[in-house]
């Protein structure tokens, strides 16, 4: 555990309650993407079946773990069911349209070929690596279509993007400071999960410490035309 670690996760935390505060002091999940918030279940559900394995007070550090674990699990759940049920009638369903299958099935085969070793575990915890890394799709693809975000909704994104931009910083970190940690999948994920924030980092850095206004009326993502190939 180091500070970049610790900070990752604090910031993914924090991501989760602005989006439960969001909604619940809203009375509305508009805006938000269903599908991302599915995606992100299978991905914690596929990752963490060690939870079964594992015993919890091992360690402080095994400890932690498995209380963020089961926060994201549960967390995740909690907001689809807010988002199914509860404020049913605000979700943005004309404009959550991607089709995750294009996420999934890409995953799937990349886990297939890519893995450490070839066991059940090992395959399912390496989908969950791929899959998260564009779980965030749907949830840009939406906000592209409306061409407008709220703040809090805007602050949720900008922290999860934080938590995997820390991430990194922790794998540098360990690479310099651990003799035999090379983890290539979780390094090329998450490049590439950080570099789909990049534009809406620009936009969020434009909108709250520039101060400009009605700027994301103008966002243009670097995926549309792969994406208007895949809405329904």
């Amino acid at each position: 555990m180091n500070i970049f670690r610790l900070a990752g996760d604090l910031m993914h935390v924090a991501s989760i309650f602005i989006l439960l505060l969001k909604m619940k002091t809203s009375k509305s999940c508009a805006g938000i993407s269903l599908r991302t918030h599915l995606l992100y279940l299978l991905v914690f559900c596929s990752r963490y079946l060690d939870l079964f394995f594992t015993n919890p007070v091992k360690s402080w550090l095994t400890a932690y773990n498995t209380i963020m674990k089961i926060l994201f699990i549960a967390t995740s759940a909690y907001t689809i069911f807010l988002m199914r049920k509860k404020y049913k009638q605000t979700y943005s369903v004309a404009h959550d349209t991607f089709r995750v299958q294009f996420l999934i099935a890409p995953a799937a085969v990349l886990a297939m070929i890519f893995h450490y070793k070839l066991s059940f575990f090992e395959l399912v915890w390496a989908f969950s690596i791929y899959l998260e890394s564009v779980a965030i799709i749907p949830q840009l693809y939406l906000l592209q279509k409306t061409g407008e975000v709220e703040n809090l909704t805007s602050h949720y994104i900008f922290c999860l993007g934080s938590y995997r931009g820390l991430y990194i910083l922790n794998w540098i970190w360990r690479f310099f400071t651990e003799t035999y940690y090379r983890h290539w999948i979780e390094w090329t994920a998450g490049i590439v999960q950080t570099a789909l924030y990049a534009d809406f980092f620009y936009y969020y850095f434009l909108k709250y410490v520039v101060d400009l206004t009605s700027v994301f009326s103008s966002m243009r993502y670097s995926f549309l035309r792969f994406s208007n190939l895949t809405c329904i």
